[in-house]
């Protein structure tokens, strides 16, 4: 995986954001990690949320009451609400998010504390067992997204949009899972991977990355052939992976 740099304007809006975490709370968190897209050259700070895990000593509700009014503040800024964890949470949950878990370990960057993340495994038969869930709750999910439409092309366009970014760290999954090793932390190169592994096109993807980007937009002809190609690419992934054996 190429070097994971953090983004200069993802690391000016979330400095603030840290610094005063810190200041509030800094014998409470163990550490605070960065992950996702600000650590790419796919970040956007037009479209891109800033993610970052908070792992806390020990579970402390009162830090959330602490935390919560900042979410007003810096969501503006693209500061998502951080994910909150404590290191026996993440050892015991290995086996129900291994792909969430996995994520985090590929495309991270420590900002304060020690590395919870650095020494993770995971069971490959957990993984698989996700990868297929979560290619089959995608399915479910176009079929609704696409009744729930009702035709309408900004609804449906908007509904591909949002459901792109799940889909990468899911692939990353895939990927480890078909024996890519670390996979690569840019979309673009994780759908070439895509394709390179399981010999199907990625196209799709491509161009529902362009339209996130704000490169394309649809005709309504085209969400429809959209509908039926990525339905059809994700039920022959499902497949696929059904038949990995673990």
């Amino acid at each position: 995986m190429a070097e994971l740099t953090f983004q200069t304007e993802a690391e000016k809006r979330f400095t603030p954001f840290l610094d005063e975490l810190l200041g509030t709370s800094r014998e409470k968190i163990h550490s605070v990690q960065v992950t996702g897209s600000a650590l790419t050259e796919d970040y956007d700070p037009k479209r891109s949320d800033i993610n970052s895990v908070v792992v806390l000593k020990e579970m402390d509700l009162k830090f959330l009451r602490v935390l919560a009014p900042l979410g007003k503040k810096y969501g503006k800024k693209g500061v998502a609400a951080p994910l909150i964890m404590t290191q026996d949470y993440i050892r015991a949950s290995l086996d129900v998010f291994p792909v969430e878990f996995l994520n985090i370990h590929w495309v991270h960057r420590t900002l304060f504390g020690d590395n919870p993340f650095a020494e993770i495994e995971v069971k490959p038969s957990d993984l698989r067992q996700q990868c297929e869930r979560e290619l089959k709750v995608r399915l479910i999910g176009m079929r609704q997204n696409y009744l729930s439409a009702s035709g309408d092309l900004k609804i449906l366009a908007e509904g591909f949009v949002k459901a792109f970014s799940g889909y990468i760290p899911l692939f990353r999954g895939i990927l480890f899972l078909l024996g890519q090793g670390i996979p690569p932390a840019g979309m673009a190169a994780v759908l070439a991977g895509m394709e390179d592994k399981t010999g199907q096109s990625m196209e799709t993807f491509r161009e529902i990355l362009a339209a996130r980007q704000g490169k394309k937009k649809f005709s309504m002809d085209e969400l429809h052939l959209l509908f039926e190609n990525c339905y059809t690419t994700v039920e022959t992934l499902g497949r696929m992976i059904d038949e990995i054996p673990v």
